[in-house]
């Protein structure tokens, strides 16, 4: 088996000129085309130009990788080694971000071993899909649960005063906590309470200012204060 490996690192394998440019020309575009839609399904103004670039990028270099090993084992092992050795210090990512990484990189395999229609097919299946599901709003959430924390003076008379504002903006609503504040001299209300995407936030706080005289008003993006 030992001499078997060795034995291939002497065979040249010729890759044919036009092959070669072939497969970089399909894997560029196919990459391209796959950046385009990260664009289009991320929010508006969300997506990074770094990671744009580099899904066009990621099939060329995967095409290329694959066309210069080939079927030579020795070559596929000196490859595993040398990307054993570095190491990768980005943060994770969004989870869609990994899933159009693995999406560029399976173009580039197809075109590297030759396989351009399936690639293509491949690719503007799987494109179309991500974009009717950003189309569509597919797993988007229509309500969320936040905590707003309400000051009042001691002299309010807290029990009732905001339902009259939690019913017309929120889908429902709770008080968890009361506790004094500034030595006793105010209160502060803590709420749990569920809002529809579509409510307008500032005509919410606008309306509880009314009620409290306009003293501290905290938003939270949850009921645990983080997202």
């Amino acid at each position: 088996m030992l001499e078997s490996i060795l034995n291939t690192t002497s065979i040249y394998t010729s890759i044919p000129l036009g092959t070669a440019m072939l497969t970089i020309v399909i894997s560029f575009i196919l990459g391209g085309f796959v950046s385009f839609t990260y664009m289009k399904t991320c929010e508006k103004n969300s997506y990074s130009r770094n990671f744009f670039l580099t899904l066009v990028l990621i099939p060329m270099v995967i095409a290329i990788i694959i066309l210069l090993i080939g079927s030579n084992v020795a070559r596929a092992f000196s490859l595993a080694g040398a990307f054993s050795i570095i190491r990768f210090r980005s943060a994770p990512g969004d989870p869609k971000d990994i899933a159009y990484v693995l999406f560029t990189m399976a173009a580039g395999l197809a075109c590297g071993v030759g396989v351009y229609g399936y690639a293509v097919m491949f690719t503007t299946v799987l494109c179309i899909l991500m974009l009717l599901l950003s189309f569509f709003n597919i797993g988007e959430k229509n309500f969320s649960q936040k905590l707003i924390k309400i000051t009042i003076p001691e002299d309010l008379d807290f029990e009732g005063a905001f339902d009259e504002v939690f019913e017309k903006f929120t889908d429902s609503y709770q008080l968890i906590k009361v506790r004094t504040i500034d030595l006793g001299t105010l209160y502060q209300l803590d709420y749990t309470v569920t809002m529809h995407h579509k409510t307008n936030q500032k005509e919410f706080l606008d309306a509880l200012r009314c009620r409290n005289g306009n003293l501290n008003i905290t938003l939270a993006l949850s009921a645990d204060g983080r997202e």
